[in-house]
This record gives structure tokens, sequence and C-alpha cells, in this order.
């Protein structure tokens, strides 16, 4: 949306129109069953919908058979807010998430490695990827986050293949949502290639992150920011390459390997505290 702000530039102030993201709740249901509400930027809300209940395990292996707007009258009513995943009542009755979803947080610690480990199991068969590939899609990305690029407000996230060729990215105000739209991207199209993508995320590489990736079967995640010692734990449980503060040349590999990098061994429990 376009607002009216003050500007001071070379000691002189202006007022001119500027563009700002716009943030309104999302009601997310799974066959009618509330699910969460979180804050998000409107625009692919079935994407997100389907990428948050994937993401958190409430499919339960069930297919999704539709998604749509709802409520208790005309969706416009409600301002397209409230969007429920169809699986035909195959999927198990969700327990709701009480409170709001912010735009900055994912499931908060609700969700051990532990649980985690039990459901999905350590990913096998994925890609490696060369470092080559990851600075090509990071010299990619820029160009195609169209918002960003608008309003400097919104996060990114992409899939990109070995040869850096990103497949599907999307913005939002909240990382986890940007993730979301993309693994519910995905989903919606029926891809089975996870193994051989990648996951680009324009934040820190959270637990939350390490765990969408790990539920959507993609074996390798790349961040701008630093990653946490619960998500490098996960990444190592889960056998994720995890590298973080992927900025121009520069890249840190924390667990797995990219382009032949020499990091912690997949899945090992050994420790750089000291």
């Amino acid at each position: 949306m376009r607002v009216l702000v003050d500007r001071l530039r070379q000691g002189a102030w202006r007022r001119s129109p500027d563009e700002v993201v716009v943030e309104e709740p999302l009601e997310i249901r799974l066959d009618g069953h509330m699910v969460a509400t979180t804050m998000r930027t409107p625009g692919h809300d079935y994407e997100l919908a389907v990428g948050f209940c994937a993401g958190d395990g409430l499919l339960g292996g069930a297919a999704v058979t539709g998604v749509r707007y709802c409520g208790e009258g005309p969706a416009a009513e409600f301002e397209y807010n409230v969007v429920t995943v169809e699986t035909g009542g195959r999927a198990p009755v969700p327990t709701p998430r009480l409170g709001n979803v912010s735009a900055a947080c994912g499931i908060c610690g609700s969700t051990t490695i532990t649980d985690m480990a039990a459901r999905l199991g350590p990913l096998a068969g994925t890609r490696c990827f060369d470092v080559d590939a990851v600075h090509a899609a990071l010299a990619a990305v820029p160009a195609a986050q169209e918002m960003f690029g608008r309003t400097g407000g919104l996060h990114a996230a992409a899939t990109f293949d070995a040869g850096g060729r990103i497949d599907v990215l999307r913005e939002d105000i909240g990382r986890h949502n940007a993730v979301d739209k993309v693994i519910g991207r995905r989903l919606l199209d029926g891809r089975d290639d996870a193994g051989a993508m990648a996951l680009f995320v324009s934040g820190r590489a959270s637990f939350e992150m390490v765990q969408k990736s790990w539920a959507a079967g993609i074996g390798t995640l790349i961040a701008v920011s630093a990653p946490s010692s619960l998500a490098i734990e996960a990444a190592r449980a889960a056998h994720i390459t995890l590298a973080g503060f992927a900025r121009g040349a520069e890249l840190n590999v924390y667990c797995g390997q990219v382009g032949g990098g020499r990091a912690q061994p997949l899945g090992s429990n050994a420790s750089a505290n000291s």
C-alpha cells in the first residue's frame, strides 16, 4: 500500500509517497478445523496454508484435494483472510495452536528434534551442492524479489537446482511464511524432486527453517544470516547440509558439505563448544 512519508535527504525534509508492505492475519484451517492464525503478506495464500500444514506434519500422509477461502459468508466479506486445506477428512483432526503466530515466529519450540526424527527419519539420497551453484542462486535471487525491490520490507525463500537456477521463489513479511509458500507451491504442483533441490532463506537459519526443509525432503539449506545451535543440531539429525552467512563469495558450512568444503560429518554429535 502507498502512504505519505516525510523523508530527510541531504539535510532537507520532503513529503512524498512510499510503498510499504501489507501485513494481515490469515486463519488456516484443515478440513474446516482451526489450525492457527499467522500474520502474513497477502498473496499465494493457498500455498502458505498447504505449506504450513505440511511443515507441521498435520496432513498425516493425506493428499491435498483442494484449497479454498472460507468463512461464515462470502470470502470477500472476510477480506480473504480465512483459508481451509481440504483432504476429504483423511488428515487427522488438528489441535489448534493457541494465539497468533507472528510473522517472525514458527514452531517456537513446541516440537522437539526427537519428535521430528521419529516422524521423518534422516534424509537419504539428497544432492550435494557445489559452491558455484550456491553463488549462482544467490546472484539470481535479488532480481526475482520484486516486492522487496519496491518496499525493502520482505523476506524471500527459494528452491534452486544443481545449476543454481531458481525453481520457486516467494516473498513474505515472515521468513517462515515465505518458506511455507515455496513448499506449498511445490506440493500443489505434485513435485517429487525435493532431494535434488536446495532451499535458500533470506534471514537466519532457525530450528524452524531446518524443520521445514526436513519435512519437505530438501537436503541443503542456505541462509543469508547465522544459524542457531538448535538448527545445527536438527540439521545433523536430519542429515541436512546447513550453511549460513551466504553473502557474495562468502559461506559458512556448519554441517554437511558444499562443494567439497569440510564441516562436521552428517549426523555427528560432536560439539564445537569448549
